[in-house]
């Protein structure tokens, strides 16, 4: 047992009563398989397990649970990653050493650095050449012996379900199956839609209304362009730290995540307008602003989402897309104005949503 396990254990308690959460049962199994890991020792004692990889339905305290730990972990040499983040910056050092022939080794190092613990929060996979890069990555850090702690919505095997291209990412299966110890957190509850304070600041703090004020709408002559690498975007306005923003703008347009995590780190309140029923748009469009959720949540930025559509009828239509779960999860956290709408009725309608298959 490592000596720092009470501490962990300690710290993740301290945690939990500051912000008033009781952990559960399941939530408490967790911790201990937390408190286990060892972040510290470059000679185990064993081969296996170099890391843990948890996985469960929305909003069971996953990240919550794996952040704790991760402030808590004695070692200053940790990094967290966003799925969305380590693509984007991964991309980015690859274009600086593309006439490296250790181009991509490079990339990885200069992403992961020096740690000894690798947070990996939100690991899906839906893309093909997601799935390869995803594989190099954690050869390069089970080769560089770092401990890892993954949180994810699907099992292991679950992974890239796509049956078509399944069998790109078996490989990075076999690594985690064979490396990781696997934690299902199981439970019914979803917190995000038993809980709700409305106080705090950042994306909890958004909210979705179908009565923009003054304040949340442009100004007839502002139409500004918004430049990123050697691309130009239309916007409807920008004031200081504000985004005002169309969904036809933001998701009928062929961006991406660098543009959405680009914006998303420059402006920390969005309004984002004349937002359709979901099943209304392409299936590209759906998948953009699905993403697009994933962003601003893990970056914190508080948005006004602004629908003619109730929130309850945009993620009803929502229900048969992939990872539309998380997104249903993710919205639960919203403040709702001008609309006929209970939490009660979101928290049922995000029950119906299909868990990953």
């Amino acid at each position: 047992m490592s000596t720092t396990r009470p501490q962990i254990l300690s710290a993740i308690d301290d945690a939990a009563l500051a912000e008033g959460i009781v952990l559960d049962d399941y939530q408490r199994q967790l911790v201990h398989r937390l408190a286990d890991l060892d972040v510290t020792t470059q000679r185990r004692r064993r081969p296996c397990p170099r890391g843990l990889y948890v996985y469960g339905s929305a909003g069971r305290g996953k990240s919550w649970l794996a952040k704790a730990f991760y402030d808590a972990a004695p070692t200053p040499r940790k990094i967290r990653i966003h799925f969305h983040s380590f693509f984007d910056d991964l991309h980015r050092h690859m274009h600086t050493h593309r006439h490296d022939p250790s181009m991509m080794r490079q990339a990885l190092d200069d992403v992961i650095g020096h740690s000894q613990l690798l947070y990996f929060d939100e690991l899906h996979v839906h893309d093909s050449g997601d799935a390869r890069l995803l594989t190099r990555m954690l050869e390069h850090v089970l080769t560089r012996r770092v401990t890892i702690l993954a949180t994810s919505n699907y099992a292991p095997d679950d992974l890239l379900p796509n049956p078509i291209w399944h069998h790109i990412f078996e490989p990075g299966i076999d690594l985690i199956k064979t490396h990781f110890d696997i934690h299902h957190l199981a439970g019914d509850t979803d917190y995000r839609a038993a809980t709700r304070s409305g106080t705090s600041a950042g994306f909890s703090n958004s909210e979705w209304t179908s009565t923009a004020t003054t304040q949340e709408l442009p100004y007839p002559s502002e139409l500004p362009t918004l430049t990123v690498g050697s691309r130009d975007f239309s916007v409807l306005a920008v004031r200081d730290n504000q985004l005002f923003v169309s969904f036809p703008q933001l998701c009928d347009s062929p961006l991406s995540t660098i543009e959405y995590l680009h914006w998303a780190r420059i402006y920390t309140r969005w309004t984002i307008l004349d937002i359709p029923e979901f099943a209304c748009v392409s299936p590209e469009a759906q998948q953009r602003f699905i993403n697009l959720i994933d962003i601003l949540v893990d970056t914190d930025v508080q948005v006004t989402f602004v629908s003619a559509h109730t929130l309850t009828a945009f993620l009803d239509a929502a229900s048969a897309r992939p990872d539309a779960f998380r997104m249903a999860s993710r919205l639960q956290l919203l403040r709702n104005r001008g609309q006929a709408h209970r939490a009660e009725d979101l928290h049922r309608l995000g029950q119906r949503l299909p868990p990953p298959t």
